[in-house]
């Protein structure tokens, strides 16, 4: 990518153009390797309700696949990510509450199911931190850059703590502060557009670092000066289609080191 870069701790330089001001991070695949844990605890819990039905209803078991993750859950509010997904196999369950236990043939409950299986595996030890990103973040701080983190996770201060990353972020915006707030969700781009004014810098100033494809289209909805699409899953060509500047591996990319 050509343009300014921002010079940041000692000769290490940020391949940026000069006019961001502002890095927008999401948080699971790319500041941190939970991108995983996310897909495998979906996995398990739609395999598992897929198969209750398909008992129940004597209807043919088709397993949940990595092309429904990425299509229907990643990047969205739970419970949203569940409706999307069942709509797609014609599944209909009532809505429920928040409340509901993990155990309930609702919205809220089977999201719930799949959230105490990301926990465990968070608790488990899960966490890992890119060391690119972890780069990025700290060139960028010591740069004088103002940095937030945009998830639709509600869990996203534990999984900040558990890697290290907690006081790395001068926002937050997650799945609490969107329903606190009343924000949609991804693809909408209003936690960008929230986490930007709470840094005090105007989208145009701001660059959003998404992997998931409703991210980057809540990126380019929201009018962001440059949006970049982290390619973990080998598909820079969807990135690039959904609204991606820019196209990188590993934000390690994106330091120049001197």
């Amino acid at each position: 990518m050509r343009g300014a870069e921002a010079a940041a701790g000692g000769e290490a330089r940020l391949r940026l153009p000069g006019f961001v001001r502002g890095l927008l991070f999401d948080l699971d695949g790319v500041l941190t390797d939970t991108a995983r844990l996310h897909a495998t605890a979906w996995k398990e819990t739609f395999d598992r309700l897929l198969a209750e039905l398909a008992e129940r209803d004597e209807r043919r078991f088709v397993a949940f696949g990595e092309s429904d993750y990425e299509r229907y859950v990643d990047g969205r509010p739970r419970d949203e990510g569940v409706e999307s997904f069942l709509a797609s196999r014609r599944i209909s369950l009532p809505s429920g509450t928040a409340g509901d236990p993990a155990s309930a043939l609702t919205v809220h409950g089977v999201a719930n199911a799949k959230n105490e299986r990301f926990l465990e595996a968070v608790s488990a030890g899960g966490v890992v931190l890119f060391p690119g990103s972890a780069r990025l973040v700290a060139l960028a701080r010591s740069a004088g850059m103002r940095t937030a983190v945009v998830t639709s996770s509600a869990n996203a201060p534990a999984i900040l703590v558990a890697a290290g990353l907690e006081g790395a972020f001068d926002a937050v915006v997650d799945g609490n502060v969107a329903a606190a707030r009343s924000l949609a969700g991804k693809p909408a781009p209003d936690t960008f557009l929230a986490a930007a004014s709470d840094l005090g810098i105007p989208p145009a100033a701001a660059a959003v670092f998404e992997d998931a494809l409703a991210g980057i289209e809540a990126g380019r909805a929201g009018g962001f000066g440059l949006v970049v699409g982290v390619d973990r899953r080998d598909e820079a060509d969807a990135l690039y289609a959904s609204g991606a500047d820019v196209v990188v591996s590993d934000l390690g990319e994106l330091v120049e080191e001197g």
